[in-house]
């Protein structure tokens, strides 16, 4: 694989960074030069609607990003990553999350397998387990009908699930109720299995490599509790109650057998997806059982289809393309050092969440995939609430701070529950705010506006709004399983067409690796080893210390 090239070095770059030096965006002046302008900003990928038109660009600007796309390479890059080479280059892997939305009968080799047939049979395995448990045919070991499942797992082992499950629980089938456990702090899992009846209760342990600290630390909690609460049904038959009660996400059969889970039961996935990647997968499997296969299909074909739109529409039409050059824009030459995720619409209140690992752990990253060191910076923090919470906590700095907050609006047009407040539609109220926010966002509030109103001169200068603070608009029909996975899919290509900017691997995550070594050698320091005590550095050795003297 050739070299990552150096986006500072091409002309592209020097057009955006000599555009930039005099650059006085002016959102007002533009819509009302060109009343087209939003018209011609507006773009459709699957069933999204998007409005770029608030974003600080004019064509100029724009020229020179879809330029700076070709001249980093991007095209072959996108070509390389869904033909399925090895462009994770620190893990010599290939990455292919598009194939596990492939549609059946599609074809792509890698390694010298066809992937797609692989990733049906798994899909169609979780289909078998999610349609015995929403019939009733699967049932715990009592004989009692399934009612909760719990997904054991962390990171993208957790994040995806519970994000999807989130935005989906009107397609949950009823009756059936999802939880999801993953911190290690011992309270997670108390609190998720505190009201619980172990009797209808099936949990899903999702790692890999079956050896996840947080996960497996977790499952063995679970597995102690489900034996105490079942008593002598349990004691009699002990490996019957696991068995029944529960099943894995791993390709480690030997420990998932070990654990006491039948391996028939162990739904497996490929190093070729990675975790944050990895909800359409077997991981998925919580989320399968809670909508059913239909609907999950439904939530592949709409990440299949975001994939099309990204392989196939002409770059000034490409919506993932686009936001990622735009976010690349505001990163590196505006400075923007977050970017708000802001959903009007309450059951994607996790999507944030979820969003923060996709883009942080794909492109927090300081060297290139040759090991070179990054030239720009690199990594926005993501971060977002719903509104109109967000409205009444932190919309205050977007709006009248310092910084250039970039914020993408997510909204639908159908809601799932139509509420009227007397003859009020309690929806539209809802989303008059959403329309009002980005407006004020970007055209603002004159000192003459304020003056106009009778405001007291000394503080009209506190009631200015400087306008031109950027957003994008993303509209959907209704918070459909397709429209779910189109968001997903969106965000992921954003964040690759990022990194390829940057030349950076995306599908590495070395940085979450030194905090997990060196928790494993303070352990013993913690639990009371004078001598791993003594190795620690002054302020570890301090903090334990306090720790230990206060621990009851």
């Amino acid at each position: 694989m050739s070299a990552p090239v150096d986006p500072t070095s091409t002309s592209a770059w020097q057009g955006l960074t000599a555009v930039r030096e005099g650059f006085a965006p002016d959102l007002r002046a533009w819509f009302a030069d060109e009343p087209g302008r939003a018209e011609r900003l507006s773009f459709t990928a699957g069933e999204l609607f998007v409005d770029l038109s608030k974003n600080l660009v004019d064509e100029t600007v724009l020229g020179h990003l879809l330029e700076l796309a070709e001249q980093v390479g991007l095209p072959e890059r996108r070509a390389a990553m869904f033909s399925g080479e090895h462009i994770n280059v620190t893990e010599d892997r290939a990455v292919l999350h598009t194939a596990l939305r492939a549609p059946a009968g599609a074809s792509l080799e890698v390694d010298g397998a066809d992937v797609v047939p692989q990733v049906h049979e798994v899909l169609e395995k979780v289909y078998a387990f999610a349609d015995k448990v929403r019939s009733g045919e699967w049932v715990g070991v009592t004989g009692k009908r399934i009612q909760t499942i719990v997904n054991i797992g962390i990171g993208g082992s957790d994040l995806g699930p519970v994000m999807v499950y989130e935005a989906l629980l009107p397609y949950v089938q009823e009756g059936l109720t999802c939880r999801f456990v993953s911190n290690i702090d011992p309270t997670d899992v108390a609190e998720k299995t505190r009201d619980l009846d172990p009797e209808t209760t099936l949990f899903i342990v999702a790692s890999k490599t079956f050896t996840t600290l947080e996960t497996l630390t977790n499952a063995r909690l679970a597995r102690a509790w489900l034996l105490e609460g079942l008593g002598d049904v349990a004691s009699s038959d002990q490996q019957g109650a696991v068995a029944k009660h529960f099943v894995a996400v791993s390709t480690a059969l030997d420990k998932v057998a070990a654990f006491g889970i039948d391996p028939d039961n162990a739904f497996g996935f490929w190093d070729w997806v990675g975790g944050r990647y990895s909800v359409d997968s077997a991981i998925g499997t919580s989320v399968a059982v809670a909508i059913g296969p239909e609907a999950f299909g439904q939530f592949l074909a709409g990440f299949h289809a975001i994939d099309e739109h990204f392989l196939q529409a002409p770059p000034a039409e490409n919506v993932p393309l686009l936001m990622g050059l735009l976010n690349v824009w505001y990163n590196n030459f505006f400075d923007a050092q977050t970017h708000a995720v802001l959903p009007y619409t309450q059951y994607l209140h996790r999507f944030p969440a979820y969003l923060q690992q996709l883009t942080m752990e794909s492109n927090g990253k300081g060297v290139r995939y040759d090991g070179s060191p990054v030239t720009t910076p690199t990594g926005e923090v993501f971060w977002g609430e719903p509104g109109t919470n967000g409205q009444h906590a932190f919309y205050q700095l977007i709006h009248q701070g310092t910084r250039v907050i970039p914020a993408d609006f997510i909204a639908v047009a159908n809601p799932a529950h139509p509420l009227t407040d007397g003859d009020a539609d309690v929806h539209e109220l809802f989303l008059a705010n959403f329309f009002a926010q980005t407006k004020a966002l970007a055209f603002g509030k004159t000192a003459d506006e304020v003056r106009a109103e009778g405001t007291a001169e000394s503080i009209v200068p506190a009631r200015v709004f400087t306008g031109n603070r950027p957003t994008t608009s993303i509209f959907a029909p209704a918070l459909t399983p397709s429209v779910v996975g189109q968001l997903i899919a969106l965000y992921e290509h954003i964040t690759f067409v990022q990194g390829v900017v940057w030349g950076i691997d995306s599908f590495d995550q070395w940085g979450v690796e030194l905090g997990k070594q060196l928790a494993q050698q303070v352990t013993p320091a913690v639990t009371g080893d004078a001598d791993a005590l003594a190795g620690q550095d002054p302020s570890t050795q301090s903090l334990i210390r306090w720790y230990r003297a206060h621990r009851s």
